[in-house]
């Protein structure tokens, strides 16, 4: 495999190396932002912005996929989902990328806050026709596995649709993951990617690190997304 050198990506190789880089399934923003400069490197193409339509979506933007959404947010906190989401639930993905000659492609880094019992739940209610990139059995397994929240800010409630003490901010990630998984194969985008902290962070500070995320995104592209 040919190696991209991290210099050549606007990444200093220091980036990677230090206290607090990637630990305990932490990810630092400044590694999150080298993990997709790597992705965008490799894969190649332009990053675009959030789509409006994931912003706050409702029926119209869920399409066939609104049912499915509203029975997730009713498995999460018990209540219906409202037609039209408060504007305080504006979000934004990590990436979005356009590839030449293919559709555009959401590409999240999942940090350790992204695998807990209620990210399991949102999972285990993909149907089969859900097409992602990344395998499904694996990020149940690391969220059923999780038995202690993260807490202050990661748990903080966000009224209105999450307003439950240490527990709100919890499920309303949840809920964006699963929405970032399951809206955008209705409007022509490609299967959602996502890259999980323990799955580079035993080598982003080793040589073949550019070797390494491309076997990953080999793995990734051809054999989990459906």
């Amino acid at each position: 495999m040919l190696a991209v050198p991290l210099e050549r990506i606007g990444v200093p190789s220091t980036a990677f190396f230090g206290p607090g880089c990637v630990r305990g399934g932490k990810m630092p923003r400044e590694t999150e932002r080298a993990v997709l400069k790597l992705v965008v490197e490799i894969l190649g193409g332009t990053e675009e912005r959030t789509p409006r339509w994931l912003m706050r979506p409702g029926p119209d933007q869920c399409r066939v996929r609104w049912p499915l959404v509203c029975k997730i947010y009713n498995d999460l906190t018990g209540k219906d989902l409202p037609r039209e989401m408060p504007a305080r639930e504006y979000r934004r993905v990590d990436c979005v990328l356009k590839q030449p000659n293919l559709a555009a492609r959401i590409v999240e880094v999942d940090e350790s806050q992204h695998f807990n019992r209620y990210r399991a739940i949102t999972l285990r209610l993909y149907p089969p026709d859900i097409n992602i990139a990344f395998d499904q059995d694996t990020w149940v397994e690391r969220s059923e596995a999780k038995k202690k929240l993260e807490g202050g800010g990661f748990g903080k409630p966000r009224p209105p649709l999450f307003p439950e003490k240490d527990q709100g901010r919890h499920q309303q990630r949840a809920f964006r993951d699963a929405l970032a998984d399951i809206i955008p194969r209705e409007h022509g985008f490609e299967p959602t990617l996502r890259i999980a902290y323990f799955e580079v962070e035993e080598w982003l500070t080793a040589d073949d690190a550019c070797e390494r995320m491309k076997e990953l995104l080999r793995l990734k592209l051809r054999h989990f997304q459906r």
